[in-house]
């Protein structure tokens, strides 16, 4: 199956246009230059990355885009269906936060580590784009590509380096966005995401070979040394 580049592109934009409207709508202005800053930065990632994909792993990338698929778990449609909720729950929070009703006063210094640690979690997400060719976004053991454990790479240290990346993105994105409300609420996503991570272990234990004991083998699931 050829990746349908039109429909590839109209995705992105459209993703493009509902996180503008989430961040801006709520700000009140269009003159908010973290959230500009936030919306560079994360779809020049996403046209990095998707470009990649394309050039180096095209199996994969179709694997993403085709979203939903028969064989999900029930757990995992209702998990997707609660996650995109509270993200879009949590970039409309962020603005109404720190623009149109100013409650936080985030110092400069610490938005500008935020764009930093923000720069950290797509080099992780990267990274783990990059080892791990059955990177679907729902949870499911691929047979029909041949799916096998994946040792290498950042899964040599966590189990589940994507969410590792998440957590990062989210601690990011709210110190960049200037919104400690952002942080309070990003604890929901990232707890969200842990409970994905368990569940998504329990599957993978079940249906592919040699994962539990690649669980023994590496300990942590999302932070090294912590858990």
């Amino acid at each position: 199956m050829d990746i349908n580049v039109k429909a590839l592109v109209g995705q992105i934009a459209a993703m493009f246009l509902v996180f503008a409207l989430a961040l801006f709508l709520p700000a009140g202005t269009i003159a908010w230059i973290p959230g500009w800053i936030f919306l560079i930065m994360f779809f020049g990632f996403v046209a990095a990355i998707t470009l990649w994909l394309f050039r180096h792993d095209p199996g994969l990338l179709r694997e993403r885009m085709t979203g939903f698929k028969s064989v999900q778990h029930k757990w995992d449609k209702v998990f997707l269906y609660l996650i995109q909720l509270l993200f879009f729950t949590w970039l409309i929070i962020m603005p109404l936060d720190a623009v149109r009703f100013p409650l936080s006063h985030m110092p400069e210094w610490l938005q500008i580590v935020g764009a930093f640690v923000l720069l950290s979690s797509f080099y992780l997400f990267y990274r783990t784009f990059r080892e791990n060719p059955y990177l679907s976004p729902v949870v499911r053991t691929q047979e029909e590509r041949g799916q096998t454990v994946v040792t290498t790479g950042p899964y040599h240290y966590v189990r589940h380096p994507m969410y590792s990346g998440f957590v990062l993105f989210v601690l990011g994105t709210a110190l960049l966005l200037g919104s400690y409300y952002g942080l309070i609420f990003g604890f929901i996503l990232v707890v969200t995401a842990a409970w994905r991570a368990v569940m998504e272990e329990r599957t993978l234990r079940k249906e592919l070979r040699g994962y539990e004991a690649y669980m023994a083998k590496v300990k942590y699931r999302l932070i090294p040394y912590l858990w």
